[in-house]
């Protein structure tokens, strides 16, 4: 390699891409997942400190619909800081694992994945791709319930298929519900269900060529899963200071303390450090190898042949299957009975039938019978007249 002598202005290519990305912006698309009343809309207001998404009420939240459907709810805002504007969407799923019946209730937040590179390849088939839509999800946090135990089954088959379509990032919510020590040993479960169940989560390269950077990779990864506390309330410590937080009886616990969570180490992944490589691993790993599966079993321009998995119509289906196969089962033993009528009704009519052709048999034998009597007495009188008209009886002398 031949080295440049000095005052070309190569050097000067960093701050030439520095000034394009500062003026477009950026896009960021970042996904929460888990059950309800975890924390996800207080986690996020807390991450980007500012109202992002309303808070429900309690009321609506416990206010169970008879549908059981997960849905997909999408809040955008726009981010500034230092003239940098970052535009930000936002994907909760609210829904997902609230009911007893959680079968296939990820399928809707895969579909949105799916759909989202589906419709980015979809326009970069097209001939203008000026200001493409793209809706891409960089980023997924799963929130896991504090337990205490380990992962639930739903969690592991959700974590399974979002792991192969998205940057995944486990995060166990509230985690000042927990002791320290058992928050370890959470952690230790986590990751070796994780390792058994062969769940890819989002790494990133802990090299760097600063070692400071390097250590500070190295102390994000080691606190995975995440343990976080969220929380928009200003707490006034003992010594003074203005915190966010949470008040207990026995204590403060500080959101952005890590003595006690890990969000502040959460926050430097998502913002301050790793926002980029979540948002070129998107590009370069999971739309490519979408794509990819894609292009090997479709043509160019040919749509995407959807499967109907939407949850409700599967209960209605299975519930419509039921009521088909009860009506069948109802008519096939009404069809049975009155088959049985019908034999019984054809023996019974057999039966008087015979006896009619019984009682006829015995009528022709008696007339034949009859019949052969009156011609003996018949051929009687015969031979008397015969006798009489040959041998006529001699006059009685007086």
């Amino acid at each position: 390699m031949s080295q440049v002598g000095a005052g070309i202005g190569i050097a000067n290519l960093p701050n030439q891409r520095h000034k394009i990305v500062a003026k477009r912006g950026a896009n960021f698309t970042l996904m929460v997942c888990g059950e309800s009343g975890l924390g996800k809309t207080t986690f996020i207001n807390t991450l980007f400190t500012t109202a992002i998404k309303t808070p429900k009420t309690y009321k609506r939240r416990y206010n169970k619909t008879a549908e059981k459907t997960v849905e997909i709810e999408i809040i955008r805002a726009e981010l500034e800081e230092k003239q940098f504007n970052v535009k930000l969407s936002v994907i909760d799923t609210p829904g997902f694992g609230d009911y007893t019946n959680n079968r296939d209730s990820w399928m809707p937040i895969v579909d949105f994945i799916d759909d989202q590179h589906e419709s980015y390849m979809r326009q970069e088939h097209q001939p203008k791709r000026q200001e493409l839509s793209d809706m891409r999800v960089h980023c997924c946090l799963y929130f896991i319930r504090p337990t205490g135990h380990t992962l639930k089954p739903l969690d592991i088959e959700v974590m399974k298929r979002l792991g192969t379509r998205v940057n995944l990032i486990p995060v166990i919510a509230k985690a000042d519900t927990m002791t320290p020590t058992d928050l370890h040993k959470f952690k230790k479960r986590i990751l070796e269900v994780i390792a058994a169940q062969n769940i890819q989560c989002y790494t990133f390269p802990l090299e760097s060529d600063d070692e400071a950077s390097t250590k500070r990779n190295m102390s994000i990864m080691a606190a995975m899963p995440f343990s976080i506390i969220g929380s928009t309330e200003d707490i006034q410590t003992p010594d003074g200071r203005v915190v966010k937080g949470r008040q207990y009886s026995w204590g403060i616990a500080e959101v952005e303390n890590e003595d006690h969570c890990d969000f502040k180490k959460l926050r430097q992944l998502l913002i301050r450090t790793h926002m980029l490589d979540l948002i070129s691993s998107t590009e370069e790993t999971h739309y490519e190898t979408y794509r990819h599966a894609q292009m090997e079993t479709r043509k160019i321009g040919e749509p995407k042949v959807k499967t109907v998995t939407n949850p409700k119509w599967k209960e209605e289906e299975e519930a419509l299957r039921k009521r088909f196969t009860e009506q069948v089962r109802l008519e096939e033993n009404r069809f049975r009975s009155w088959e049985q009528q019908l034999i019984a009704e054809r023996d019974r009519l057999n039966k008087d039938l015979e006896a009619e052709h019984s009682h006829i048999k015995a009528l022709e034998a008696e007339l034949e019978s009859m019949q052969v009597g009156l011609s003996a007495q018949a051929q009687v009188e015969k031979a008397k007249i015969f006798l009489f008209n040959f041998y006529p009886i001699p006059p009685r002398s007086q």
